[in-house]
């Protein structure tokens, strides 16, 4: 029995429609180095996705690869409560430099569950200060924070929403959003007029509202689209004046993914809660993390029978294994001059789109913010899967694209050499141009 059959056989993968596993089937991984997935056949596609979002610095990395063995000589897991070790406290030292405010550093497993953290930290607050009326969170339209149950309240995305409608509980989703296309938008510069609107909608709720959720300027799962920087400074202006936390979700966008090592730093402002995840370990391991301030840190320090001890624990929090990839991460970041290079990489991986756009003809919104960019398909019949026919002729010519829906994006290693670049945009215009929409 072929290795595909006995997959099938036995494997539900994830995010998929597994029938269509019967026409395009998965994809044996022999090895990956850089921007490349080799195949079992012998083919090699280039990483157009980062692998979900997380592969920063590509594939097989020897730094991070030194790093995981000089750990696994040591230990690979022991508790974090009541213990630490070195590697881990020079991480949360990094961490915490990144945003002067945020001083106090929880590690979790995934983005779902620092999300999570997060909200039950916020909430957690107000019961602490006797501020129990406020309950309730705010969010973006067009959000997405993950898939367990908090965090999937809390997106506004319903093809993951709602068959569970059931269980999640209920958030206002601010709409409409200040969208653009690059940072040369009028609107990202000043975003007044949807300002107005949107004010009005957080007036409403600010006397009940814990925490209001974003993603900062890039929206992932909802179609890569950016939003001004204007409204994030102004939300972080609002959540100050009405005793509001602002959670700043940088799961998909920090780590240097936007040109900066946060999208936050474009706003210049600091939430009261940053979740980072994803790049962090540049995908090697799970590992994520929520930076939050001494003052919220200081409400639950206090003898512990008065009950405000944060009980939140994850088996595998502060996992050593991946906490000395995470170090090595930063630490390659800060060498190879790693968010320098995506600055050089934007103005390039737009430049390609749009002149994949002009040359087919089949592409329109083209946008960019640091080492992503993305587009639309002209679609005229809404009920072709665009997407998904481009995804099967890229994986034959060479490219692991992915589209979400009928947005088509690269979101490649933060390290990408110029050539795969290259050989991308051929791939990626050749494929559109294989299918008939």
């Amino acid at each position: 029995m072929s290795l595909i059959q006995r997959d099938l056989n036995c494997l539900w993968h994830p995010c998929a429609q597994m029938k269509d596993y019967e026409v395009f089937k998965p994809l044996i991984i022999k090895r990956a180095r850089g921007s490349i997935i080799e195949l079992s056949d012998g083919r090699k596609i280039i990483d157009a996705i980062a692998s979900w979002w997380c592969k920063s610095l590509g594939h097989n990395h020897p730094q991070l690869k030194k790093a995981l063995l000089q750990q696994l000589d040591k230990f690979e897991h022991v508790l974090l409560a009541n213990t630490t070790y070195e590697t881990i406290v020079q991480l949360s030292e990094k961490l915490t430099a990144l945003m002067p405010s945020l001083k106090k550093v929880f590690y979790a497993s995934d983005g779902s569950s620092a999300v999570e953290i997060a909200m039950k930290m916020s909430l957690h607050t107000r019961q602490i200060k006797g501020e129990t009326n406020r309950k309730k969170f705010i969010a973006l339209s067009n959000s997405y924070h993950g898939e367990t149950i908090g965090a999937l309240s809390v997106s506004d995305m319903g093809l993951y929403r709602d068959p569970y409608k059931e269980l999640l509980f209920d958030v206002a989703f601010l709409a409409p959003l200040p969208y653009v296309l690059t940072r040369n938008d009028p609107l990202w510069g000043n975003c007044q007029q949807h300002w107005d609107i949107l004010k009005k909608q957080l007036d409403l709720l600010a006397h009940e509202t814990t925490a209001i959720l974003v993603e900062p300027i890039v929206q992932g799962a909802g179609g890569m689209r950016l939003y001004s920087q204007d409204l994030l400074k102004r939300l972080r202006d609002w959540t100050k004046q009405h005793g509001i936390h602002l959670i700043a979700d940088e799961i998909m966008t920090g780590i240097g993914r936007t040109g900066k090592m946060l999208a936050c730093e474009y706003a210049n402002i600091e939430p009261d809660f940053l979740c980072l995840a994803k790049g962090l370990t540049s995908g090697w391991l799970p590992l994520s993390a929520v930076l939050t301030s001494d003052e919220i840190y200081y409400l639950f320090y206090d003898e512990y029978d008065t009950g405000k001890a944060f009980l939140h624990s994850h088996t595998h929090c502060g996992n050593a294994l991946a906490v000395s990839i995470a170090l090595a991460t930063l630490q390659v970041m800060e060498q190879e001059h790693i968010c320098r290079y995506v600055s050089e990489l934007e103005p390039l991986m737009f430049r390609y789109m749009s002149e994949i756009a002009e040359h087919t003809g089949k592409l329109e919104n083209v946008r960019s913010m640091g080492a992503i960019v993305a587009a639309d398909f002209i679609v005229r019949d809404p009920q072709q899967r665009v997407g998904f026919e481009v995804y099967k002729s890229a994986v034959k010519l060479g490219a692991l694209l992915r589209p979400l829906g009928n947005t088509i994006y690269w979101f490649p290693p933060l390290n990408i050499e110029f050539s795969t670049l290259q050989e991308l945009k051929e791939i990626t215009q050749k494929s559109i141009e294989m299918v008939k929409f």
